[in-house]
């Protein structure tokens, strides 16, 4: 490598986090996103994000208007937008509150009506009267819209339920500003500076010393979830361990799989699937213990009640986790429990507290999670709204008598059309938890095209990538002799579709590439990685040292200091 292309690469690396933060933050033209978010009902509303933006100085319009009446004096008080632009994100806030004579709580939902279109939720909140809630969320719009409406809806809508709003904001991104966003948290949240010193005998300083750094493995995990169809199938395992090291079984740990029969175990599908994590060093998660969904319960657990049920559960848990402890990195312990409540019927409300406790005396270094559908997929979804997600989480670690740890944010993402304002939304509310977020069933609906697919997957995965408490993403494409659950990466040939080309780019991209430059007149060389392993070799005349460091989040430089 020529010295001159040495010095521009160590420049540009130290530089990227710079260069990111002022394409974000150095004129008014590059708004910088608003992370912030509010979980707890507060005595008075805070102020507004971005200082309202579009909406600074505006205030609410009442009914009365013929704008208005034709929106329904029940969805007042509203927005009254005007010139909105097509591909724009909007990134939408407010603080609200139920008016004393009211209902005490309802969801409220924010909804726009444009020329073109209605959008029936971007953003919702589980307000309460004498208090205010944080409602976060957003949009975007396929053609523009001269006059549109914000308004809103509450769950019980009689028309008697009336809400204060304040602090409402309104922030505009371009698709570029929204990507330079999501450059700059990525470079923050997911990649390091190092510094690498070389230095002699005597301890002085080594110029012109080769250095070769190359990544081992990646601190965020990225895999797939795979079958009992991968058994056998060297094609398919070639595909996956050159890809991916994290995995999911997509059906061979439930319930249904493991015990169809009363009495009758059967584990050797997910023992085989286990060998095979084990030999490639594949981290896994398990899923689920649990599942709350009467319809993919077993039919002989469905027509038990009592203590008959009772023990049937307390069998399945021990089973299962007595054989697999220590295996799995996670366990699902009661799946869609926002959804579905099969045993917390029979067995009582504190059926789902009952099987975390448990899940954590059986293998305590397990992470346990609550995994859950439409949580950031949508907002429409009042079974599974963010707010009952927090709430249902709370509830649990609460639980009288000490509660339950809860360990980590399980969402499913199952996506039809992403609303990435939307997302971000709901990921910054989930991130009040505290508890590591994991992306863990994403997929895109097959309703759309392969290329359609593609361009939605790639919004999905730069959102959860460059979010800081996104912690990894599995993706629910295991491939089957008649396809995918949803969406597939490759064709029965393992020749990529547009969606595999996306994984595959973004395996690469978030990937540090080959480091290979020399040390300057210090003895030292510097680049920006991304977190994980190293290895690292140094070689000056005719000698060589290897050794090997670690990236972990920090926002000190790493230093790594070598004697040849």
């Amino acid at each position: 490598m020529k010295h001159s292309s040495i010095i521009g690469f160590i420049f540009c690396a130290i530089n990227s986090l710079l260069t990111a933060f002022l394409l974000v933050s150095s004129s008014n033209d590059e708004p910088f996103y608003d992370s912030t978010a509010y979980t707890e009902c507060r005595a008075e509303p805070e102020k507004p994000l971005y200082s309202g933006g579009m909406l600074k100085d505006e205030e609410a319009s009442v009914s009365g208007g013929d704008t208005l009446r034709s929106v329904g004096a029940r969805y007042t008080p509203a927005y009254i937008l005007h010139n909105l632009t097509q591909n724009t994100i909007y990134c939408f806030s407010i603080w609200v509150k139920i008016e004393a004579g009211s209902a005490s709580a309802a969801r409220v939902r924010a909804k726009l009506r444009s020329d073109n279109a209605t959008l029936n939720c971007v953003g919702s909140v589980s307000a309460k009267q004498g208090c205010w809630s944080f409602l976060k969320g957003g949009f975007l719009l396929d053609s523009p819209s001269q006059l549109s409406i914000l308004f809103f809806e509450t769950s019980n809508d009689d028309g008697k339920t009336q809400l204060e709003v304040a602090s409402a904001s309104l922030q505009p991104f371009t698709q570029e500003q929204w990507k330079n966003n999501q450059d700059y948290f990525i470079n923050t949240a997911r990649k390091r500076a190092v510094t690498i010193h070389v230095a002699g005998e005597s301890g002085e300083s080594v110029e012109g010393a080769v250095v070769n750094v190359e990544q081992i493995s990646k601190d965020f995990p990225i895999g797939s979830a795979i079958s009992k169809t991968i058994l056998g199938n060297i094609p398919y395992q070639e595909w996956f361990v050159k890809r991916f090291d994290a995995t999911v079984f997509e059906n061979e740990l439930k319930w249904y799989a493991t015990e169809p029969h009363q009495g009758k175990l059967n584990y050797t599908f997910a023992d085989q699937m286990m060998n095979f994590v084990r030999a490639n060093k594949i981290i896994a998660r398990g899923h689920n213990i649990f599942w709350e969904d009467p319809k993919y319960t077993p039919d002989w657990v469905r027509n038990l009640t009592g203590e008959d049920l009772r023990s049937a559960v307390n069998q399945r848990i021990r089973s299962l986790m007595t054989r697999y402890r220590g295996e799995f990195m996670h366990w699902d312990v009661s799946n869609e429990m926002l959804h579905f409540d099969f045993y917390e019927t029979r067995l009582g409300k504190n059926a789902s507290y009952g099987f975390f406790a448990a899940a954590r005396e059986l293998d305590s270094l397990a992470t346990l999670f609550l995994n859950d559908f439409n949580v950031v997929e949508t907002c429409s979804d009042e079974r599974s709204t963010v707010d009952e997600y927090i709430s249902r989480v709370r509830e649990l670690e609460r639980y009288e008598g000490g509660g339950v740890r809860m360990d980590g944010v399980g969402l499913e993402g199952h996506f039809t059309r992403p609303n990435v304002a939307l997302m971000r939304a709901n990921l910054d509310k989930l991130a009040t938890l505290e508890l590591p977020v994991w992306l863990t069933e994403i997929d895109i609906s097959s309703s759309l095209d392969h290329r359609t697919q593609a361009i939605y997957l790639e919004q999905v995965l730069r959102e959860g990538f460059s979010h800081p408490s996104v912690n990894g993403i599995i993706l629910w494409t295991a491939l089957h002799p008649n396809g995918c659950y949803q969406m597939c990466l490759t064709d029965d040939k393992f020749r990529n579709l547009p969606a595999g080309d996306v994984v595959d780019q973004k395996l690469l991209e978030w990937t540090t590439g080959e480091v290979k430059a020399k040390t300057d007149d210090h003895g030292t060389f510097s680049f920006l990685g991304f977190l994980g392993e190293y290895r690292v070799s140094i070689i000056h005349e005719g000698r060589t040292v290897n050794s090997s460091f670690s990236l972990s989040r920090d926002p000190q430089t790493k230093h790594v200091r070598l004697r040849i």
